[in-house]
């Protein structure tokens, strides 16, 4: 479990970590001892309880539901399949040039041709590598931030 993140399936076992009862955490949070009794049993909580947690444990709150974990793992699932496509391009691709660079090898007067041949394959490689990888995109704008963020935070 992460320090500075709680889950609301963690509640429990962060009020035991501390040896407090639920009364205490009822206490400290402002909430009733039965609001803490219902959110320890799994169920919802409103968010007002929640951020009162959150102070409490001196933390934030993360989804408890896994909803950002789901779509997080569709977003990688789509990216390995992408990944998987681009590689399969580029087997093809040195599949397809194969052939008529062993004939170029043979006969340095057709390189013109391979050229001319090569450059579109090469051109699909590039662009389906931007699609794929996302190079320059909204993925790349985000991380480059976060980064910058992070290092700014760390310089305070």
């Amino acid at each position: 479990m992460n320090a500075d993140k709680m889950n609301l399936r963690d509640i429990k076992k962060m009020r035991l970590n501390r040896h407090w009862s639920q009364e205490q955490l009822a206490e400290m949070s402002g909430l009733s001892i039965r609001t803490i009794q219902r959110i320890e049993n799994g169920n919802n909580a409103g968010l007002e309880s929640l951020k009162s947690l959150a102070a409490v444990f001196e933390t934030e709150i993360v989804d408890s539901d896994g909803k950002m974990e789901m779509e997080q793992t569709r977003k990688e699932e789509a990216y390995i399949q992408n990944v998987k496509r681009f590689f399969g391009l580029v087997v093809a691709v040195v599949m397809l040039l194969l052939v008529p660079f062993i004939y170029v090898v043979q006969d340095s007067s057709n390189w013109g041709i391979f050229a001319l041949f090569s450059a579109p394959c090469l051109l699909a490689i590039i662009v389906f590598g931007h699609q794929a990888f996302g190079w320059f995109g909204d993925e790349w704008i985000r991380k480059v931030i976060n980064k910058k963020l992070k290092k700014n935070q760390s310089l305070k």
